[in-house]
């Protein structure tokens, strides 16, 4: 990577960029995921023995409590940079990146909430299928009379992980082989975490599907409006507030 800053951002499909996901999130609509998730969540389920990871440290305690506690923590970090890059005038050159970060990862963190309780979509561990009480009903169905509305759709945990994408979008057009790397690591912490608790059965494949997608969405939503600027269509450097006083190293 040349150490002048370059005159725009790379090159990026933003028909493909969100035009896949909208496209999966589609079908996901259109063709009901139930079977695939109930295929799925029956390999991690035992009956009379529930799910094999409802009672396991490295799942609960680990890989949920403890991850969930230092993501919350590099990500109360990143607010702690932003608001120092407001301060201290030798950091001002980060102010456009780590202010795309907060505002990434927060839109990407808040969305969960409030879908869980407008859906009221149970868990896996809760319906008889799988030794609970509730009546099964797929996400755009009337939901079955209970007394305790589900809070299981999106996946919650699983954004801890996807959120990270907002990574890759901070690093592509000033680190694009870093940008790669941030982009594995955050499909693989996602999956993890998905997959961790769909052992537990915790959530459904298809909820956590859904959890990347939105937060690709957003943080692909987030770039464009905060650090894209097309090569053509600008006059200043992208790398104007990446750029500090002295130049970086090639890569």
């Amino acid at each position: 990577m040349n150490s002048t800053a370059p005159t725009g951002s790379r090159p990026f499909n933003l028909y493909l960029g969100f035009g896949v996901p909208l496209l999966i999130m589609a079908v996901l609509l259109i063709a009901d995921p139930t079977a695939l998730d109930f295929a799925l969540e029956k390999l991690a389920y035992s009956p009379g023995d529930g799910f094999i990871g409802k009672h396991s440290y490295w799942l609960e305690d680990i890989l949920h409590d403890r991850a969930k506690q230092a993501i919350i923590l590099i990500g109360l970090l990143t607010i702690v940079s932003f608001i120092a890059s407001l301060a201290f005038k030798r950091l001002h050159h980060l102010r456009r990146p780590l202010g795309y970060m907060v505002m990434a990862l927060a839109l990407s963190t808040s969305f969960v909430t409030p879908l869980k309780a407008l859906t009221g979509v149970h868990c896996p561990w809760s319906l008889t299928e799988f030794g609970g009480t509730e009546i099964y009903t797929p996400l755009l169905s009337e939901r079955a009379p209970t007394e305790k509305p589900g809070r299981c759709w999106p996946g919650g945990h699983a954004t801890a992980g996807f959120a990270w994408f907002a990574l890759f979008f901070v690093l592509r057009d000033r680190r694009p082989k870093l940008a790669k790397a941030a982009l594995i690591f955050t499909l693989t912490l996602g999956t993890v975490f998905s997959v961790g608790r769909m052992l537990q059965g915790a959530h459904f494949f298809s909820h956590n599907l859904w959890t990347a997608l939105f937060c690709w969405i957003i943080s692909l939503g987030s770039y464009c409006i905060v650090l894209y600027r097309p090569a053509a269509a600008t006059k200043q450097p992208l790398g104007a507030p990446f750029q500090s006083s002295t130049n970086t190293a090639t890569e």
